[in-house]
């Protein structure tokens, strides 16, 4: 139910913030791909932002968060940001969210 991904969604931003140093990654899920963010909520300012229009075509979802989280992680050394604040946006930590994450990990971001 959307209510429900919504209630957890404004608990988790209530929480969280971005920094300069360590700026908040927001994930917006469809049903289609993945969209993300660094934000840096004291500026109110996107540092960077990437989709899964910027990758190539992947035979399945979950290979293609965990690309799109190894291209935002060396995006965001270029910029010198070696941590974030992980917004999952309300969306239950699995599958491609999942994923995503550990393409952030594994591309060296730390959260």
């Amino acid at each position: 139910m959307i209510m429900d991904r919504q209630f957890r969604h404004n608990r988790i931003r209530y929480k969280i913030k971005g920094t300069a140093e360590r700026p908040r990654l927001s994930v917006y899920r469809s049903l289609i791909g993945l969209w993300v963010q660094l934000i840096d909520d004291q500026q109110k300012k996107t540092l960077l932002a990437g989709s899964h229009k910027q990758l190539k075509k992947y035979s399945n979802k979950i290979d293609q968060a965990k690309q799109l989280g190894k291209f935002i992680a060396q995006a965001a050394q270029g910029k010198n940001i070696k941590q974030i604040v992980f917004d999952r946006g309300g969306y239950k930590y699995h599958g491609r969210i999942k994923a995503l994450a550990e393409g952030l990990r594994d591309g060296g971001l730390n959260f």
